[in-house]
């Protein structure tokens, strides 16, 4: 009988030759267990998505009680689904007044196409802008506004007229004219190692966007929902997007994505022609019944009151280290520089030989990601730390 390790490599498909090859059996809270028995801390969180924890009760309970009830009755937008029309309305009352109208789909890359066409559709223009080192998603739009070269050669063409932009770079708004639709923009770069705004630089976008015309999106699809120490990062930059793109941890584990606006805007996908965009299982009742939990656990325990000090005891502890040559964060979003990148991957493949999971990022070869689900307790940080630092004084 083969193994699940043998079965992985022969039918599944892969993204790299070498994935982390590691099994695990069941997750709860910020811990994973292999089939063996082996517990490891998560501090990725599925890339930003299990920010309350894994296999949370309230959430596998409404999954399990919404199951019991229906799952997928008819595409997207057709029929009135208690669970779809429950969590629109609660993301509405969380978000500015102008984000009213939420259109659900499966994932992050269907979020920034829908808004894409979105934005096309609106407004008449045909260019788009996006950032250097952007990551939006693997699809071919989402993958044409990506802000780096060498994942997008393979696969060209791709969409034309894409404007780029250095990210912090007021100069470079200039280059925005009446000709482009929308603006994409990470409030905060993850992929590029947690790159954050430089004081007034968002403000300044908002004020170029509203003089040409330009409908400004922001893809808060890493730093939604409690990452950042706020719901959204919006809310301490104090600017409001015209469409914001949602995902991984809105659905509290489960596959879920939105792009959401005013619905002044957002009608112009209803007609000319109908079926503007569409979806057979965007806003499925069961991610949409796990979402409402999570978003119901976010804001009555206020998980993210905190996220500002655990980050910051996590700063305190290891910027210290020889080795550390710079941390970045926002809230429980977290780049540890190495040296360079070829002690990165040693540090890399050590921490995953002590119980400790992490990640890379795309566009800073030289950093580890540090994203653990914002539950995790004071005392699991200090393990956490402690492990880092003994597997770092290794090297020395």
């Amino acid at each position: 009988m083969p193994s699940n390790r043998e079965l992985f490599y022969r039918h599944l498909g892969m993204t790299s030759p070498f994935p982390m090859d590691l099994e695990f059996s069941h997750a709860n809270g910020v811990w994973l267990y292999s089939p063996n028995g082996e517990r490891y801390l998560d501090l990725v969180s599925g890339v930003s998505v299990s920010n309350i924890g894994h296999s949370h009760p309230e959430v596998v309970k409404a999954i399990s009680e919404q199951a019991s009830r229906y799952m997928h009755l008819m595409v997207y937008g057709e029929f009135i689904q208690q669970p779809q029309v429950e969590l629109a309305s609660q993301l509405s009352k969380v978000l500015p007044d102008s984000l009213n109208n939420v259109y659900f789909v499966n994932s992050g890359s269907e979020a920034i196409e829908g808004a894409m066409k979105l934005a096309k559709r609106h407004t008449g223009r045909p260019r788009i802008a996006s950032m250097v080192n952007a990551y939006h998603g693997g699809t071919q739009g989402a993958l044409s506004l990506l802000g780096n070269e060498e994942m997008k050669y393979a696969f060209r063409p791709l969409l034309p007229n894409i404007l780029r932009l250095r990210f912090n770079s007021e100069a470079d708004l200039n280059l925005l004219d009446e000709q482009v639709a929308a603006l994409f923009i990470e409030p905060v770069q993850a992929e590029a190692g947690v790159l954050t705004p430089n004081p007034g630089y968002l403000k300044k976008v908002r004020e170029i966007c509203n003089e040409k015309g330009i409908l400004l999106v922001f893809d808060e699809i890493q730093t939604g929902f409690g990452r950042t120490g706020s719901l959204f990062f919006l809310e301490q930059c104090g600017v409001t997007p015209d469409i914001l793109c949602l995902a991984k941890a809105l659905g509290g584990g489960m596959p879920l994505g939105a792009f959401i606006a005013d619905q002044s805007v957002m009608r112009s996908l209803t007609f000319d022609p109908v079926l503007g965009h569409i979806t057979t299982f965007g806003g499925h009742p069961v991610s949409c019944a796990a979402a409402n939990a999570a978003l119901n656990i976010l804001t009555k325990e206020h998980i993210y009151a905190q996220v500002e000090d655990k980050a910051k005891h996590f700063y305190d502890n290891l910027i210290t280290h020889p080795f550390v040559k710079e941390i970045r964060y926002a809230g429980l979003l977290m780049a540890v520089d190495m040296p360079n990148s070829e002690i990165l991957d040693k540090v890399f493949i050590s921490l995953i030989e002590h119980k400790i999971l992490t990640d890379r990022f795309l566009f800073k070869p030289e950093a580890f990601r540090i994203a653990p689900p914002l539950t995790i307790s004071f005392e699991e940080i200090d393990y956490a730390i402690r492990t880092i630092r003994k597997v770092l004084d290794s090297f020395l």
